[in-house]
């Protein structure tokens, strides 16, 4: 996605809906603005519903998994600058339109966040991708970077962060801080999960309140082992191994 060097302008109006309340009991009030749901309709209801079923099989958590993580990919999408553009079209006409202010690279936290590369690539053609390896010290009981891999240029590029699940929000504060480290701006980072709690929302867009955060579902809460309930266990157990 290049720029056509013009004076970038405010995207479109995303149909996305900050603060949604979510059917399955969890109220997102008091959330930031910065937070997103994907608009909570019957469709992506049945869609979580088989997903979260632990009788579903493998093929179908990988089907329908896969069409929600495109749906929050098209939506983060939305969240990007646009610059004004014009095309001819077979007509001979011209057309007033846009184009992508910059250009865009995906960061995925090992290994569930891999299972969103896919859909990225289906969306945004020859994406570059980056990935990070974070995991807890068994001394300090922290998150701690073992392996990351960015693209050169990733101080200029717009990141989708990847990640499904958002429980604690402690991985996901410890990638942005190594993303900010290697130069991305906060407010250049989109942030997109599957299921998030609301203690982990809270917990990651008060560090970083600049930084957008798409998700498809807000659940309950955290249980005493900081496991999102309802959920759906876990990701990437039932996305590699079952």
């Amino acid at each position: 996605m290049s720029s056509t060097g013009d004076a970038p302008v405010p995207p479109p109006q995303p149909s996305l809906q900050p603060n949604a309340l979510s059917p399955n009991g969890a109220s997102t009030n008091g959330l930031p603005s910065s937070v997103f749901t994907l608009p909570q309709t019957a469709q992506l209801e049945a869609l979580y519903t088989i997903i979260r079923d632990k009788d579903t099989s493998r093929g179908d958590f990988l089907f329908y998994s896969d069409r929600i993580i495109r749906l929050l990919v098209e939506e983060g999408l939305n969240h990007l600058p646009v610059v004004q553009k014009s095309v001819i079209t077979p007509t001979g006409s011209t057309y007033d339109g846009v184009g992508f202010e910059g250009k865009i690279c995906g960061v995925s936290i090992l290994r569930a966040g891999e299972a969103m590369e896919a859909g990225l690539r289906e969306v945004c053609r020859s994406v570059r991708i980056g990935k990070i390896l974070i995991q807890r010290d068994e001394e300090t009981m922290q998150p701690k970077l073992f392996y990351s891999k960015f693209p050169q240029d990733i101080a200029k590029r717009y990141v989708l962060l990847l990640d499904p699940m958002l429980a604690t929000g402690g991985s996901a504060i410890k990638a942005v801080d190594v993303l900010m480290e290697n130069g991305v701006p906060e407010d250049r980072i989109i942030f997109i999960n599957l299921i998030s709690s609301p203690e982990g929302l809270k917990t990651f867009s008060g560090k970083f309140p600049r930084l957008k955060v798409i998700t498809g579902w807000i659940d309950q809460g955290l249980n005493e082992k900081a496991y999102i309930i309802p959920g759906l266990g876990d990701f990437g157990e039932r996305r590699y191994c079952e």
